[in-house]
């Protein structure tokens, strides 16, 4: 199972168009090779990072999307394509949808996680991480990352 973006190389910086300091809008996303007995497909983006990658103390959470079915090859830039039905969870700005990158201090690591699922969840009441997390249990038939970059300019 492969993650990988056009915006962005493995471990690469991400571009300023996808944070905070730019229009925030969400990479674009691209999978490949799920496992057999794929019925839906989850996404998780977030920074273990924060505050201070010299002494970080959580992981924020930027992403929280699920239920994607797993005829979707991807996402366009800006999130869900109009034809995907999937669900929404709560990123750490407690709101839906993609929050981009936007350390306060240093270069910080951005993860976006694609889980593969043996069924959808349904309706989970837009969980936070912790809450999909828990729904996935036992659900999980693989998972691929993409890590990115970003440090705020001057």
């Amino acid at each position: 199972m492969q993650i990988t973006s056009t915006a962005f190389d493995a471990q690469g910086p991400i571009p300023t168009r996808h944070t905070c300091e730019g229009e925030d809008v969400a990479p674009p996303l691209t999978w490949r090779e799920l496992p057999a007995g794929t019925r839906s497909l989850a996404l998780i983006v977030d920074d273990p990072d924060a505050p201070d990658p010299a002494k970080p103390q959580r992981t924020w959470v930027h992403w929280v999307l699920y239920d994607i079915p797993p005829t979707v090859t991807g996402l366009p830039e800006g999130g869900r394509p109009a034809f995907a039905v999937s669900r929404d969870g709560a990123n750490d700005w407690d709101r839906t949808g993609y929050g981009g990158p936007c350390p306060p201090i240093g270069r910080h690591r951005y993860f976006f996680k694609l889980y593969a699922l043996d069924a959808p969840l349904g309706d989970l009441q837009q969980p936070n991480k912790a809450r999909l997390e828990l729904a996935m249990r036992g659900h999980v038939l693989g998972e691929a990352q993409l890590m990115g970059t970003y440090q705020k300019r001057g």
